[in-house]
């Protein structure tokens, strides 16, 4: 298997023959996209089976643990995140004693945070039951789960180092297909585990299983094209300044999981798991294809850090303006395919009787591609290695948004919506603090940044208005008409939005870059 999936990514790897960062970007972008449909037909697949087998109350409390997974993650550290972002902005060293000391600081952190994750994990094994409301019979089954989590949690933390190392030498397209593979062999587990009527804990396992998997495979990843790839004694200075950025990561990833899975959280504790329910399946394709924006655009920033790490911030400007015009482009033409024909999704996926509503499903798509653009600038910030502010401002902008939502949801009668007007007026403090601080970084002043906005903005804002207008109206009753139906309308807004929305010099720069990925070194 490891052979032919090698073999694979060989073959497409000499399509774009060549090193140069935009090629390189462009293979880690093509993966990502891979990996990314996969997981996307995986729960897609998976997520039925997860409602008929475990139950409205069992499918709902799966999605709040691991929601609550993700809070306790910052406790381990994150190692692989500083290590990450340290070996980005180290790209052109070839000092490879060195870098292998930066993974000996990403294993010393990891064992100096183990302690601290096994005790937050064992508290919300024992009290999580309680949170939830859960019945009686459901303590050990959601304890069993909960327990079986942390330690894929803590495991994971462990097993990504490989992982994180490709990512920051800007190799990360190198697992192109593997974990294409891995996501299909995870679906398959959980499938699995339902089939064997195993509840919650069996699926638990069966992510356990995949994780341990994927560590041992990516392991030999990083060992076959990383000629440095090792391990060795870090001095006790590069500890303490690694477990310096790391506390900042940690704090970092808090705030991103606040924000992140924040919104189910408050639902279900606040409103019902019922209400988590309906909310995650009507959100569900909205968030998966606007979030591809987020994992293209983290997947290629390892190599705008090697551009920032040399000191050319114009080319650096210049490439957040193409990222930024592409996810415009990207979120404003799913984004409104989604607010036109979600309704006809959920209705033949799962049933109508999940289906938010539609203003509810509006708001959903607007805090999901507010929030990919907010990670836009925040990917960029972990570059500058100075975290500060940017945490900071994050856990204003995550207090601000679980206050509203939960000020909101008792006010309106509707949970879902009060609970993302919460959301989407929180976030608004990162959504101009930000691009201040990238601003301030790269030489770049706000108002120079605001002025090419104005035309995108009037060209979402039509689309917006047309399709609530025409949106109730518009019901299909099978899957080939819908698929017809949305790629009918994905041809349509992208035409409008690529010769009406941008420029004449975004378009060009979009172009250019296209071109040099053919071009020879």
């Amino acid at each position: 298997m490891m052979i032919r999936i090698h073999s694979f990514t060989n073959k497409l790897s000499s399509m774009f023959s060549g090193d140069t960062l935009t090629k390189k970007a462009i293979l880690t972008a093509i993966a990502s996209v891979l990996d990314y449909v996969a997981r996307w037909l995986v729960t897609f697949a998976i997520n039925p089976l997860l409602v008929t087998s475990l139950g409205d109350f069992g499918y709902g409390v799966w999605q709040v643990l691991s929601r609550l997974i993700g809070y306790i993650n910052p406790a381990g550290g994150r190692p692989t995140q500083a290590l990450k972002w340290t070996i980005a902005s180290q790209q052109t060293s070839t000092d490879y004693d060195e870098k292998r000391r930066q993974v000996g600081s990403a294993v010393t952190v990891w064992f100096m945070f183990l302690p601290l994750i096994s005790i937050l994990g064992a508290v919300l094994v024992w009290f999580v039951p309680n949170w939830l409301d859960a019945p009686l019979e459901y303590y050990p089954s959601v304890r069993w789960a909960t327990s079986v989590l942390v330690a894929n949690l803590i495991f994971t933390n462990l097993v990504e180092l490989p992982q994180s190392v490709l990512r920051g030498e800007n190799l990360a397209y190198k697992r192109m297909g593997l974990t294409t593979v891995l996501a299909l062999l995870g679906g398959v587990l959980m499938a699995l585990a339902l089939f064997l009527h195993t509840g919650i804990v069996g699926v638990a396992v069966a992510n356990l299983v995949s994780t341990a998997i994927t560590g041992i495979l990516f392991f030999k990843l990083a060992r076959s094209y990383v000629e440095w790839f090792g391990i060795a004694k870090p001095m006790f200075s590069a500890v303490r300044k690694f477990l310096g950025l790391s506390w900042w990561f940690l704090a970092w990833n808090l705030v991103l999981q606040l924000l992140k899975a924040g919104d189910m959280v408050v639902l279900g504790v606040f409103d019902s798991a019922e209400s988590v329910t309906r909310y995650s399946l009507t959100k569900y394709v909205p968030e998966i294809i606007i979030g591809m924006v987020a994992i293209v655009v983290f997947s290629i920033t390892p190599g705008l850090g090697g551009i920032i790490g040399s000191g050319d911030l114009k080319r650096a400007d210049r490439v957040r303006n193409e990222i930024m015009t592409l996810t415009w482009f990207i979120v404003t033409v799913f984004g409104s395919t989604m607010l036109l024909w979600n309704h006809s999704f959920v209705q033949l996926w799962v049933g109508e009787e999940y289906y938010a509503g539609t203003i509810a499903n509006s708001l959903m798509i607007l805090m999901v591609s507010q929030f990919v653009i907010i990670r836009n600038d925040a990917n960029i910030l972990d570059l500058t290695l100075d975290l500060r502010l940017k945490v900071l401002m994050g856990f204003l902008s995550a207090a601000l948004s679980a206050g509203l939502s939960l000020i909101l949801i008792r006010i309106l009668s509707d949970g879902i919506i009060g609970m993302t007007i919460g959301f989407i007026c929180g976030q608004l403090v990162l959504s101009v603090g930000y691009p201040v601080l990238v601003g301030r970084y790269l030489g770049v002043s706000l108002s120079s940044q605001l002025r090419g906005i104005f035309r995108p903005v009037l060209v979402t804002v039509t689309y917006v208005g047309l399709i609530l207008a025409l949106g109730k109206s518009l019901v299909v009753g099978s899957w080939f008409s819908l698929v017809l139906a949305g790629s009918l309308t994905v041809i349509l807004l992208s035409l409008i939005a690529f010769y009406v929305g941008l420029t004449g010099d975004q378009r060009k720069s979009l172009f250019g870059r296209i071109q040099k990925v053919y071009k020879t070194k």
